[in-house]
């Protein structure tokens, strides 16, 4: 009886733990017949996707890995890269050493960025995701105010087809053309129908890799002490603060390198919105891969990124088919990916309340029998 007890409590434990995860294979697996796509069509664009996003959500692992919770952070180093690929558009350096280009230069402004915010959730402990989202809104307005009035105007800006016809700031929407997928055709194979970025993938693949060998460093442990313990990790002679701006830095840096990835791929940018939902997004697909505040894996990033993904792609065509209104599906969209962080963070804190009450019965318990 008490095996088959301790069975039924694990299959609970294993459904709360994953009831994120369960929840979108439940929502997929009824939306992939009432769609009607065909798996080539759906393999094509679950891979696009995968190759376009991953990156971006990998640097999302290391502040968490340090305690400071998901980076909503992460947009500023998005602004830098945007900014990288303007300058790299203005200079008409097209395709591979364009994109690399775009990344050189993005790398030292989202090390400052991440340094400025590093700074400021290092006097926001405890309350570090709510922080970097105001501080990506603030940055926001001051990344406006250089595209829309700065560039053309005081930072030299050469071609008449990147700015306003006003003379100063920058279009609504930078061509990209000569950087679309110029990472992606590089190695792609065709397998099956499927077109594979292979290229892209062992980008992605390296990096982690990076971030397994990244764990096992002193840094890395050290980021791991942080994480469990503020205190014992600063009794134990690690310089907390300083850990934590690293970890900020990395993640913003690797952002900014993830951004280029990602508007190669698309092929056009968006300059004054493509980076403000990014964060939003990248958040939302690693919970949905099962992660949480203060925990998340290689395989929760791969496993959201599927999930969140193939929602996304099944979901406006799903809400067409059903109601006869495409609209519909968009706003369901919009509704799970906010609702999605919402419920990660609920279950998080209730699981968080939970394990305090526990630690404190055991002390109650071990109070009274000391008594006795």
């Amino acid at each position: 009886m008490n095996g088959k007890k301790t069975s039924g409590q694990k299959l609970l434990g294993f459904l709360g733990a994953n009831s994120v995860p369960i929840m979108f294979i439940i929502i997929i697996a009824f939306c992939i017949p009432v769609v009607g796509f065909s798996p080539t069509f759906l393999l094509n664009e679950i891979v696009t996707r995968l190759s376009r996003n991953a990156f971006l959500i990998l640097s999302l692992l290391i502040p968490i890995m340090a305690g400071m919770g998901l980076n909503f952070g992460m947009t500023l180093g998005a602004m830098a890269a945007e900014i990288a690929l303007i300058f790299v558009t203005d200079w008409q350096i097209w395709g591979i050493p364009g994109m690399v280009l775009a990344m050189i230069l993005s790398v030292p402004l989202s090390a400052l960025l991440g340094l400025l915010c590093g700074k400021i959730l290092n006097a926001a402990k405890g309350r570090e995701m709510i922080t970097s989202y105001i501080i990506s809104f603030f940055m926001n307005g001051m990344y406006q105010l250089v595209v829309l009035y700065m560039m053309g105007s005081i930072i030299p800006i050469l071609h008449n087809n990147i700015k306003l016809p006003r003379g100063y700031g920058v279009r609504s929407s930078v061509d990209l053309t000569h950087i679309r997928k110029c990472l992606d055709n590089l190695l792609a194979v065709n397998v099956a129908g499927v077109r594979i970025p292979l290229l892209t993938i062992l980008i992605i693949a390296a990096m982690c890799l990076v971030i397994v060998w990244f764990r096992r460093t002193k840094l890395g442990q050290d980021m791991r002490a942080v994480g469990q313990d503020m205190e014992v990790a600063r009794a134990a002679g690690i310089d907390v603060e300083r850990t934590r701006l690293i970890s900020i830095v990395i993640s913003t840096v690797l952002a900014g390198i993830g951004m280029v990835i990602y508007l190669q791929n698309m092929g056009d940018m968006a300059t004054y919105s493509s980076h403000s939902q990014i964060g939003m997004f990248c958040i939302a697909a690693l919970l949905v891969g099962g992660a949480s505040v203060d925990k998340a894996s290689i395989g929760n990033v791969f496993l959201g990124v599927i999930l969140f993904h193939t929602m996304f792609i099944l979901a406006p065509s799903a809400g067409a088919k059903i109601t006869g209104n495409e609209v519909i599906g968009e706003y369901f969209r919009v509704f799970v990916s906010y609702g999605v962080i919402t419920i990660a963070l609920v279950m998080y804190e209730t699981k968080k309340r939970r394990e305090k009450a526990g630690i404190g019965q055991q002390l109650a318990a071990a109070q009274k029998e000391g008594d006795k």
